[in-house]
C-alpha cells in the first residue's frame, strides 16, 4: 500500500494567521486586506476540515499586522474567526474577532435616500440584529443588510 505524501505549510516568521474563516470566505478576507496588491507572501486553505466548524478557512499572510478597521470588517463575514500574531515563528498574541454592537464607518447603506448617501456630513451606523447569520440595521433609515449585501460593501 502506498503511503499518501503529506503536505506541510512553511510557518511564517512574522505576520498574521487569520483562523476559523467562515468556510469559503478568504477571498472575501483577502479582499478587505487589499491582497495581492500588497507585497507579503500570502498562504490559503479553503475547506479545511475542522472539528467546531465543520469546514473552515486559513488565511497566513508574512509581515503584515492587521489594523483594527481591518479586523473589524473580518468579524462582519467571518465572526468566529481568531487572530493570531507571530513574531520570530511564534505565537506572541491570540484572540477573536469581536463583532461590535454597532458597526460605525465601516459600510455604506445601500438605500439611496438615507441620510448617509447625502451631501451630509454624516457617519454611517449600523446595529447588529443577529450574528449567525449577521445582519445589520441602519441606524438612521432601518434598512436591513443580509451578509450577501454586507460582504458586497466590503
Amino acid at each position: 500500500m502506498v503511503k499518501p505524501r503529506e503536505l506541510k505549510v512553511k510557518p511564517i516568521k512574522n505576520g498574521t494567521v487569520i483562523d476559523h474563516i467562515t468556510a469559503n470566505k478568504a477571498l472575501a478576507v483577502l479582499k478587505i486586506l487589499g491582497i495581492p496588491s500588497k507585497k507579503s507572501a500570502v498562504t490559503i486553505a479553503m475547506n479545511v476540515p475542522s472539528s467546531q466548524m465543520g469546514n473552515k478557512d486559513i488565511v497566513k499572510i508574512e509581515g503584515r499586522e492587521l489594523a483594527p478597521k481591518e479586523v473589524d470588517k473580518i468579524a462582519l463575514i467571518a465572526p468566529q474567526a481568531t487572530i493570531n500574531i507571530v513574531r520570530d515563528y511564534e505565537i506572541v498574541e491570540k484572540g477573536k474577532v469581536d463583532l461590535l454592537k454597532q458597526i460605525k464607518d465601516i459600510l455604506n447603506c445601500l438605500n439611496p435616500n438615507c441620510i448617509t448617501n447625502t451631501e451630509e456630513p454624516v457617519t454611517t451606523r449600523f446595529y447588529v440584529m443577529g450574528k449567525k447569520p449577521v445582519i445589520l440595521r441602519c441606524y438612521y433609515c432601518e434598512r436591513i443588510m443580509d451578509e450577501g449585501e454586507i460582504e458586497s460593501q466590503l
